[in-house]
């Protein structure tokens, strides 16, 4: 299963309660899908760009929190039940690309073999480094003649 990001920004005056609540709601509909939440973030009240419009006026604040969760592809499509939603402001789905999950995440070797296919090349130094190959000492067309 694909990992998906789910940006969710809350109306500024709503309790941590509901926040809560309606987390738990989006969650239970990833475990009925047999989906897994890995990670839940809050970044707190956020200040906008601009202000967004809904029934109750204006805001130009928000709660932001990030949920990321393990779920199938057609996930996506349930949760425009999110639009009805009063409390919410905006929400985004995100799908993470290149995300390493499943059997291709055990057997991974945590990068320790990366650098091997690098082959160490030797240095050698060079005596005469700062001898110009094109260096033939003409520089008459430098010269400024004087009149």
């Amino acid at each position: 299963m694909p990992l998906y990001d789910c940006m969710l920004m809350v109306k500024p005056l709503v309790t941590k309660e509901a926040i809560a609540e309606l987390v738990a709601r989006v969650a239970a509909r990833a475990y009925q899908r047999n989906g897994v939440v890995t990670e839940l973030k809050s970044f707190g009240k956020v200040h906008l760009g601009y202000g967004i419009r809904k029934l109750d006026g204006r805001h130009f604040q928000g709660q932001l929190l990030q949920m990321t969760m393990m779920v199938p592809p057609s996930f996506t499509q349930e949760l425009h039940y999110l639009n009805k939603e009063d409390r919410l402001l905006r929400w985004l789905v995100v799908k993470h690309r290149d995300a390493v999950y499943g059997l291709e995440f055990i057997n991974e070797d945590d990068g320790r073999y990366e650098m091997d296919s690098f082959r160490r090349k030797s240095t050698t130094t060079q005596d005469d480094e700062d001898v110009d190959e094109y260096d033939d000492d003409d520089d008459d067309e430098y010269d400024v003649e004087e009149e």
